[in-house]
């Protein structure tokens, strides 16, 4: 449409008949077609890609779901944009002032929303760098639980107690994460304390004999299990077992008891601080 104006002589006088006459319709209808021709082509392509990659996130479970339904949608919206600038050219308008002024606008726009753009920015790093994923357990800006959701601006977590708490993407990126399910074993460790006048090879004998025996403990790595403290009232075993991940609060949780019961069984007393007090006169 503005080419066929443009296409008027300078100087020369537009007449009502110009813009009505049948070539200048027959550019325009033309233009209009093409213009619903690349809308269509690209709305179906900008979701073809978007879905695909997405599917792709959802069928290998060698790769984050998260990262692809984010490539998903950024693949959508950048094939849209192009596809408005391509339309934009068809009817002769320049995008290049437009753009410009998009510029602009979206820097004055960023200044006045720093901590929203921050989350966004913070929310693309998790996404692509991923120190998180769905399903991990992580601690991070004081908060633990399981990770339930990812999302440009925040994350959610599942605590415990099955509370949701939402924590802004910056402030995630910004602290340290403490993530417990990345590698699949982990080491379990408790401080057993045992008489002084307790036999202490026996002791040792118990602790060890009773968490080995739990499947969950694993044999390699080789448990540690020594006297690392004398305290006012106990020697201290450190014990450090491995085991999977997944079973990691459990057994800690099982053997405190278990080890209990088995040093009590074996006659070997776990003191603890006691006071005397002596009344005067």
């Amino acid at each position: 449409m503005i080419d066929a104006l443009l296409n008027i002589p300078i100087g020369q006088n537009l007449r009502l008949g110009d813009l009505f006459s049948a070539n200048y319709l027959a550019a325009l209808f033309g233009n209009f077609l093409a213009a619903l021709l690349i809308l269509f082509l690209g709305y179906w392509l900008s979701r073809f890609v978007g879905r695909k990659l997405r599917q792709i996130g959802q069928r290998s479970p060698h790769v984050d779901v998260t990262l692809f339904n984010f490539l998903g949608s950024l693949a959508r919206y950048a094939i849209l944009g192009f596809t408005i600038l391509i339309v934009l050219n068809t009817f002769g308008i320049q995008t290049t002032s437009l753009i410009a002024a998009a510029g602009a606008a979206g820097l004055a726009v960023g200044l006045a929303l720093q901590g929203t753009l921050s989350n966004l920015a913070a929310g693309v790093m998790l996404i692509i760098f991923r120190p998180l994923k769905l399903g991990d357990f992580v601690t991070v800006g004081g908060e633990s639980g399981t990770v339930k959701q990812i999302t440009l601006n925040y994350t959610e977590l599942a605590t415990l107690a099955n509370v949701q708490v939402i924590i802004p993407n910056a402030r995630v990126w910004g602290n340290t994460i403490t993530n417990y399910s990345i590698y699949d074993t982990r080491r379990a460790e408790w401080v057993f304390g045992v008489g002084y006048g307790a036999n202490l090879a026996t002791a040792e004998r118990v602790i060890h004999d009773t968490i080995m025996a739990d499947p969950r403990s694993k044999t390699d790595p080789e448990p540690f299990i020594k006297v690392t403290k004398l305290n006012d009232s106990s020697v201290d075993f450190l014990v450090r077992v491995w085991c999977d991940a997944a079973d990691c609060f459990g057994l800690q949780a099982d053997m405190t008891r278990a080890v209990k019961e088995a040093l009590d069984a074996a006659g070997i007393d776990i003191p603890f601080p006691t006071r005397t007090i002596v009344k005067a006169g």
